[in-house]
């Protein structure tokens, strides 16, 4: 079945890279475990060998029914549906058990499913995700390297992240023009750790990282902290006055954030 380009479809025929994204997830013989854009199947395979229950969330009608004939069992179910309408705290009640997560995402709309897995932390436990590599590059980065950003942070708020691999264009089918990288995602959200209420430090977030050419005190400025009060936060949690947002840890940004509210 040919690719659809418009829905960023590039298909794994890596069969090593499959086994290795399922590895990851560790000891799946008791686990559920949601696959996003199954495609083809390459990654379904090796998960329906290992794991005890596996929903494949397949938006492509073609494509889902080409994975009912091949894998719907008892253990494999294929749903027809856009992942980003999927209700993971419902698997997740249904199973019985916090869930895994695996996919090779499409490119098109890789942040908005990261955020969706964000706001879903309380029904997962783990997840492997291979996404283009600059991507991974901004979810992993740390404090002052150039793909410290919004989305770094975002991430990291609701758990360790890490990179387990990168594979070529040759690991796709039609191959794209970028690589691709692997990577982890043990939730564990650190908002009760920090002291900080989720929303307001998701909201805080989006106006320290506004501009990425400003100081973070002039975000916080901008988005209504007065001169004075900017300054003083700064000051009091040891944050240089014209530093900018991607030069600043989580744990100094949550302290800006308690400081100033």
């Amino acid at each position: 079945m040919p690719a659809k380009p418009k829905l960023g479809q590039n298909f794994l025929v890596d069969a090593q890279a499959a086994q290795r994204i399922v590895a990851g997830l560790g000891d799946l013989s008791s686990r559920t475990v949601v696959e996003i854009g199954p495609g083809r199947g390459a990654i379904t395979g090796a998960l329906a060998a290992r794991a005890a229950r596996v929903f494949a969330i397949e938006f492509d009608r073609d494509l889902a029914a080409g994975l009912f004939e091949r894998f719907e069992t008892e253990r494999v179910t294929v749903v027809e549906q856009d992942v980003l309408q999927f209700d993971f705290a419902e698997a997740a009640e249904r199973a019985g058990q916090r869930l895994c997560v695996a996919g090779n995402l499409p490119y098109y709309i890789t942040s908005p499913i990261v955020l969706k897995l964000a706001k879903s932390h309380a029904a997962l436990d783990l997840a492997v995700l291979m996404v283009q590599r600059e991507v991974a590059e901004r979810i992993t980065a740390a404090p002052g390297s150039r793909d410290y950003g919004l989305l770094s942070v975002t991430a990291q708020m609701y758990g360790a992240v890490e990179s387990l691999f990168t594979l070529p264009p040759s690991a796709f089918s039609p191959r794209p023009q970028v690589e691709s990288t692997v990577f982890r995602w043990r939730f564990a959200p650190r908002f009760a750790e920090l002291g900080i209420d989720e929303a307001g430090f998701l909201r805080f977030l989006r106006q320290a990282f506004a501009q990425k050419r400003k100081t973070l005190a002039n975000n916080l400025r901008a988005a209504g902290a007065t001169p004075g009060d900017a300054a003083a936060a700064l000051a009091s949690t040891g944050i240089d006055a014209q530093a900018r947002a991607e030069a600043v840890s989580i744990e100094a940004l949550a302290s800006l954030w308690r400081r100033l509210h």
